[in-house]
């Protein structure tokens, strides 16, 4: 099994990396988006697993509308790319309509009103469907979707968006190997039996690590990317947890099979959703440079 996660993660880093690095926003919000995708599929199969079918279709595709909305907003907020903008305007009213999250989230509703009012679904299934849907923007797209904006947000977004990606990897990896050499006491026994004190104290410890690291590399003091990345793993181990309720509700031990080593999508992305978040809003809202 080690093995197996050393040689996904040795495959997959470098080319995450590299897509933050050295691509555009236009890219990485392109890959977030199909990875949005898979980790909903993962999503809504736990839900099949309890007999709670979502409207897969229709949330999928408002799921890749936030991801949109989102790099608008980096566009119109930043104004990187002209070209991006032009595009934007060129595509009709009805996209210019879809230019925050909030209409999103209502063209969604509209969307599951439609479905529930007229299909031939059965109306038993009309609570669970509209709740696994709902479910699926708000707890995996849209949290997911602020790599976008972390990504877009300046000369400095690709290194943000790193610096939430390296200080959650140092967080899974440290906790990982801590916890197997010296963990004793349970973390969440009910949800996830295998995490120890030691391993969430190690793997808090080494997302400091990587924090202090990116006060070379990003221009910001260290006490403040300290409490970013203390904020980050936090965040990343509660979003773990999270997940983990998910699987023990749905009675599953991984959420899919798509990753060697790791399980599905989720199952390796789940930390992200809380930690990219933090990131952004510590950064906007508690540091704000520039203010």
């Amino acid at each position: 099994m080690t093995l197996k996660r050393v040689a996904t993660a040795a495959v997959l880093i470098p080319f995450v990396v590299g897509l933050v690095l050295f691509g555009s926003t236009n890219w990485v919000a392109v890959a977030l988006a199909l990875v949005t995708v898979l980790a909903l599929h993962e999503f809504f199969a736990l839900g099949d697993a309890i007999g709670h079918r979502a409207y897969r279709v229709w949330t999928t595709v408002c799921a890749i509308l936030i991801v949109y909305a989102q790099w608008v907003a980096t566009l119109e907020a930043s104004y990187q790319l002209v070209w991006g903008l032009s595009l934007h305007r060129q595509i009709g009213r009805f996209a210019n309509s879809l230019g925050t999250t909030q209409d999103v989230f209502f063209l969604f509703l509209l969307g599951v009103t439609a479905l529930t009012l007229w299909t031939k679904r059965p109306l038993v299934e009309a609570l669970p469907a509209a709740s696994m849907s709902s479910s699926g923007l708000l707890l995996v797209a849209l949290p997911l979707s602020f790599a976008v904006r972390l990504h877009g947000h300046g000369l400095e977004g690709p290194r943000l968006l790193l610096f939430a990606l390296a200080i959650t990897w140092a967080g899974d990896t440290v906790a990982y190997f801590v916890g197997r050499a010296i963990g004793k006491h349970p973390f969440a026994p009910a949800l996830s039996p295998k995490k120890t004190w030691e391993g969430a104290i190690g793997g808090f410890a080494g997302s400091l690590l990587v924090g202090f690291a990116f006060s070379w590399w990003l221009n910001a003091p260290v006490l403040h990317l300290l409490a970013m990345a203390g904020v980050g793993n936090v965040a990343g181990q509660a979003g773990d947890l999270l997940e983990s309720a998910y699987k023990r509700s749905a009675g599953v031990k991984d959420s899919g099979t798509l990753l060697p080593g790791h399980g599905g999508i989720l199952d390796r992305i789940d930390a992200l959703i809380l930690a990219i978040p933090a990131v952004w809003y510590y950064w906007v809202f508690v540091y704000s440079p520039g203010n």
